[in-house]
């Protein structure tokens, strides 16, 4: 059997401090996300959604960052699903990329809200076919008795929409605005370094955390 204790790895790839930062946290994002680009990373906008449900209950899952800006950080999903009416009913959620090749993680906390229709329908129609196709036909999140249930379901939606396919009402996009983004970078005798830049106001102030 494997041991997960005996597993170590040094971290000594970079480091961090406060006079390499942009004080701006959206340009310091836009450019430790360029760097993970050119790290040939297979997915570097796969980040973990973190919600919590009405009583308290955490629960987590790998998304895909399509978009972001100073108003947040936006990913599509199915709107009945179980992250998004978590995501409905509080109003939170936070969202932590690992880009393991650069020994760095980011960790942001925010309020959530649904994305804009029209850049929905703009990203929609952007998806390849059987992505488009995928949308409309799976009722995320629910039981189903077998895997050919909705593999019918597949073809159907396949003869019915052989082309075009619209988007449907219960797909969409979510804005995670942040109030807490944090950069993290592994250091040696895990002493690793970060920074959080925090909302106060409306300024980003940064503070050193203990690792």
């Amino acid at each position: 059997m494997s041991n997960p204790s005996s597993m170590r790895i040094n971290y000594d790839k970079s480091s961090l401090d406060e006079t390499m930062v942009d004080p701006d946290p959206l340009v310091q994002f836009q450019n430790w996300f360029d760097e993970a680009l050119a790290a040939g990373l297979m997915e570097p906008n796969a980040m973990a959604l973190g919600t919590v449900d009405a009583d308290g209950n955490p629960s987590t899952r790998m998304v895909l960052l399509k978009a972001f800006d100073h108003q947040g950080f936006v990913f599509y999903t199915n709107y009945e699903s179980r992250k998004a009416i978590e995501l409905d009913q509080s109003r939170r959620a936070s969202l932590l990329f690992w880009w393991d090749k650069l020994q760095r993680q980011v960790r942001i906390e925010g309020w959530v809200a649904r994305s804009e229709p029209e850049a929905a329908d703009a990203y929609f129609a952007s998806r390849p076919y059987a992505s488009r196709i995928g949308a409309l036909v799976s009722p995320q999140s629910r039981i189903i008795k077998t895997r050919g249930e909705l593999e019918a379901t597949e073809a159907a939606a396949r003869e019915r929409y052989p082309e075009e396919v619209p988007r449907p009402a219960h797909w969409g996009g979510y804005r995670v605005v942040p109030r807490s983004i944090e950069f993290w970078q592994g250091r040696s005798s895990r002493l690793h370094d970060r920074l959080r830049y925090k909302l106060d106001g409306e300024t980003w102030r940064v503070e050193r955390l203990a690792p």
